[in-house]
């Protein structure tokens, strides 16, 4: 590396404008950095990162697109900015450093491996066979809210599941008009069902996993929010990373697609959360 690269000038960005920049911006058209090292991204890292730690970006400088905007993070936002650096004096066009790292994202985060829950999608599959999988993860989400219904007390709460389940219903219709639009098949939503093979929560976790690691109290309508919003970032995480991967260009495209639109999700929540009246928080 030459020293220069250090002092070469990169823009920062704040949490807030990252987050707008991401919305605004179709899955795929940007690169999202993280820095750190390994457990620091298991342990919680922004929904869609590609993990490179800094001191190994030297030499794997060929998994990046130099044409593609990057946005680098870190902890706090010292290792960003030097390989942020490192990035503009090797031609990335336009590079941003996160400015306070993930410790000033205020949104929310996902968790685990880069290769959590990518055994359901091996990156060989067909769009057919993508959005079959995609379809299993949406209604696993929603046989857990069924599920909370009889576990929780409050009649608020109850009526919260309920709503949840019933937008599962609306993704889970989302998903099978792009399969009819991909394949040209005229499937029923019975039809499709039976062709689901894999039952399970998104983003790669499990009922357990995510009651574990969160510690919701599933009477309060704040943190049975905050928990679906946070199986939604992890659904984000899942669907961009296996985009990433993905050998099929159709299949690459209707993940980001999906992508896309739990980012959507994600949004609806918060603002089912903002609508909330005061004292129900």
């Amino acid at each position: 590396m030459q020293w220069k690269q250090f002092f070469t000038p990169v823009q920062a960005m704040d949490s807030k404008t990252a987050a707008r920049y991401m919305e605004a911006k179709p899955a795929g058209t940007y690169t999202l950095l993280d820095v750190r090292q390994p457990k620091e991204y298991e342990s919680a890292h922004i929904a869609g990162a590609k993990l490179i730690p800094v001191g190994e970006l030297d030499h794997r400088l060929d998994e990046l697109d130099p044409e593609k905007p990057a946005i680098v993070y870190c902890a706090i936002g010292g290792r960003s900015r030097i390989a942020a650096q490192m990035l503009s004096g090797k031609g990335f066009r336009e590079v941003y450093n996160l400015s306070g790292g993930i410790r000033a994202w205020n949104d929310k985060t996902a968790v685990g491996p880069e290769d959590l829950g990518l055994h359901l999608f091996s990156g060989s599959e067909t769009p057919a066979e993508t959005i079959t999988v995609a379809f299993g993860l949406e209604q696993g989400l929603r046989d857990f809210y069924l599920v909370m219904l009889d576990r929780v007390r409050s009649e608020e709460a109850k009526k919260l599941f309920t709503q949840l389940a019933d937008i599962e219903i609306l993704h889970q219709n989302q998903l099978l008009k792009l399969y009819q639009e991909i394949t040209g098949a005229g499937k029923t939503r019975e039809e499709f069902e039976k062709d689901v093979v894999a039952r399970a929560m998104e983003g790669g976790l499990t009922t357990s996993d995510y009651l574990a690691l969160y510690h919701p109290d599933l009477d309060s309508v704040t943190d049975i929010l905050s928990l679906a919003m946070a199986i939604e970032a992890q659904a984000l995480d899942l669907y961009e990373r296996a985009a990433e991967r993905s050998g099929n260009e159709t299949s690459r495209l209707a993940l980001l697609r999906i992508a896309r639109e739990e980012r959507a999700h994600l949004a609806q929540l918060g603002q089912l959360m903002d609508a909330m009246p005061p004292g129900e928080k």
